[in-house]
């Protein structure tokens, strides 16, 4: 598990693992993603569902938009590897991501490369023991210190990932908080990855751009991200960020809207638990 020192994970991290088993507890089936493992994992106080930022109804759009994202990169996978066409898996800033334990089935067949910072990977790797989930051969860590000049490209390969074998890529919740050099410089990096490989990375539009009901929630969450010292510094029009993508030579790029994500994870629904239109949206790249 190398040395690196256990640091638990950041406030967003544990945010969206609590949103996840959230939507299992407090939304009515079905249920976009079921996943309470991250719940297990952070092992919060009782008193969680009553922060603030887990008011079930100040969170509903937040929550929904979390789940979409995660259920539409899975089943991506899902197809990818039921048509035998990838076998290689990498998260970008996985967090306290748990496909690897809750389809372990399906993830097995594939070779799992989490990316992250190492501290909070290193405390992810000890609770995945604690729990007795393990930590399996298929499944590969690969610590990044980005801020100490690490290039994620060359502790991917270090950690067995092939370049020559096609992978699907995911990004959730990471690129508002690169710059758009760095944002440009992942592209390019993943579109070098063989023919048919996929990155799939979610964006942030412009806050004066969303949807009004969540604008005052996505400005609060820019304000939080400021004053913790990881500022939100790009925001992108699906415009903008599908040409930034072919740009850095991906062959075919397309923007996977919230209403898209409306229209196939939550038709049908009474609750009103829906992902905001023009907040956090999705890029699909093919090399």
């Amino acid at each position: 598990m190398g040395n690196e020192q256990s640091v638990a994970p950041n406030s967003t991290a544990v945010r969206v693992a609590l949103w996840r088993a959230m939507h299992v507890e407090v939304d009515p089936p079905p249920h976009v993603l079921e996943d309470e493992i991250g719940l297990k994992l952070v092992a919060p106080d009782d008193g969680w569902r009553r922060r603030p930022d887990m008011d079930p109804d100040v969170t509903r759009h937040f929550r929904a938009s979390i789940v979409a994202r995660a259920r539409f990169i899975e089943d991506l996978v899902l197809e990818q590897q039921a048509g035998h066409a990838v076998g290689q898996y990498v998260i970008l800033g996985a967090g306290l991501d748990t496909f690897a334990q809750r389809k372990p089935e399906i993830a097995s067949r594939l070779r799992i490369f989490e990316v992250d910072q190492p501290g909070p990977q290193a405390w992810k790797q000890q609770r995945l023991i604690e729990l007795g989930f393990g930590l399996p051969e298929w499944l590969r860590f690969v610590p990044v210190d980005f801020e100490g000049g690490d290039t994620w490209w060359q502790r991917l390969a270090v950690a067995g990932f092939s370049a020559g074998q096609p992978a699907v890529v995911a990004s959730t919740g990471v690129s508002m908080y690169l710059t758009k050099e760095a944002i440009f410089a992942t592209l390019s990096q993943v579109a070098t990855l063989a023919p048919g490989s996929k990155l799939a990375m979610t964006f942030l539009l412009p806050l004066e751009l969303a949807d009004p009901q969540v604008r005052p929630g996505l400005q609060q969450a820019e304000q939080g991200a400021r004053t913790s010292g990881t500022p939100f510094i790009s925001f992108f029009t699906p415009a903008e960020m599908l040409t930034l993508a072919r740009e850095a030579g991906f062959r075919d790029v397309r923007h996977v809207s919230a209403a898209m994500l409306t229209q196939r994870y939550f038709a049908g629904r009474s609750d009103g638990l829906y992902p905001p239109d023009n907040a956090e949206e999705l890029l699909v790249a093919t090399t």
